[in-house]
């Protein structure tokens, strides 16, 4: 399973979740990969969160714990900054979530 957060076109923040990305044809994600879609960071990093808590209970409900990291703000705003202003953190980070 991988979790993301985007930005989309129009300002919008998206939470994509998908389920064996590796098998699919393409990597492009899917109308229905979208969990979220809203103008509100703190909104998508709730509900981005909140996806990875459903998933790693349910990993641990069939016996194979999954220790994943919660998505931050300043991961997410790190690569936008440097993308959109040319400067930021130089830390890189990922937007994204497999478990």
């Amino acid at each position: 399973m991988v979790v993301w957060i985007e930005r989309k076109p129009g300002a919008l923040w998206a939470v994509g979740r998908a389920v064996n990305p590796q098998h699919r044809s393409s990597d492009e994600p899917r109308a229905d990969d979208y969990v979220f879609e809203g103008y509100e960071l703190e909104d998508a990093l709730e509900q981005a969160n909140a996806v990875l808590e459903d998933d790693c209970e349910v990993l641990e409900r069939d016996g194979r714990p999954a220790k994943v990291r919660p998505f931050v703000r300043k991961e997410v705003l790190g690569p936008l900054e440097r993308w959109f202003f040319g400067r930021g953190s130089s830390e890189s980070g990922s937007n994204s979530r497999a478990i």
